[in-house]
C-alpha cells in the first residue's frame, strides 16, 4: 500500500494550486503551479507581493484567478508588489494590465508598484506601461487609493457640488 500523503491547502499561501490535481497520478505534466505570493491586509487595501523573479505566462492565469477573487470581498483594492520581479513576459504583463482594466470597471483600485527598472523598461517597450496605473514605492500606491475612493465617495454623493464628472 502506497504512503499516505497529507496536503495541507492555503489560499494566501499556495496560489496557483489545482485541487483537480490532486486526484491524478503525479507526473510532470501535472504537478501544479505554486507561485510565492505574500498577502497583507491594511484597513483599504490589499498588498499582494509577489515573490518571484521570473512571472511568466504560465502563471498568469492562476494569478488572474486569484486577484479577481478579491473584487468579492469588502476591501476590494489591490495593490500588486513586483519588487521581486526580475523579469516579466509580455503575456503576463497583458493580463495584468486586464486585471488591472476590470478593477476599475469593478469601482475599485489596482496599483502595480516597485517595478525594477529593467521591468519598467519591457514594459514601456511593448506599450503596456502607459496602460498601467504604476507607483514608484508600496506606500505611494497606498496614497493613491486612498485619494481614489475619497472620489468614489464624493462620485457617489447626492451634492452636485462635489461633482467629479
Amino acid at each position: 500500500m502506497p504512503p499516505s500523503a497529507l496536503i495541507l491547502y492555503v489560499p494566501e499561501l499556495a496560489w496557483g494550486i489545482n485541487l483537480k490535481d490532486f486526484n491524478k497520478p503525479l507526473n510532470r505534466n501535472n504537478f501544479a503551479t505554486i507561485m510565492n505570493v505574500k498577502t497583507d491586509t491594511k484597513e483599504k487595501f490589499h498588498v499582494i507581493t509577489i515573490g518571484e523573479t521570473n512571472m511568466a505566462a504560465n502563471m498568469t492565469a492562476e494569478l488572474a484567478q486569484s486577484l479577481r477573487s478579491y473584487l468579492d470581498k469588502r476591501v476590494k483594492n489591490v495593490v500588486l508588489n513586483a519588487q521581486d520581479i526580475e523579469t516579466l513576459s509580455d503575456a503576463a504583463a497583458e493580463t495584468i494590465v486586464k486585471i488591472q482594466q476590470e478593477f476599475y470597471e469593478q469601482n475599485a483600485s489596482f496599483i502595480v508598484c516597485s517595478l525594477r527598472t529593467s521591468v519598467t523598461q519591457g514594459l514601456d517597450d511593448a506599450g503596456l506601461l502607459e496602460l498601467m496605473h504604476v507607483t514608484p514605492t508600496e506606500s505611494e500606491a497606498g496614497d493613491i487609493i486612498q485619494l481614489e475612493e475619497i472620489e468614489r465617495e464624493l462620485a457617489d454623493s447626492d451634492d452636485p457640488a462635489f461633482d467629479v464628472g
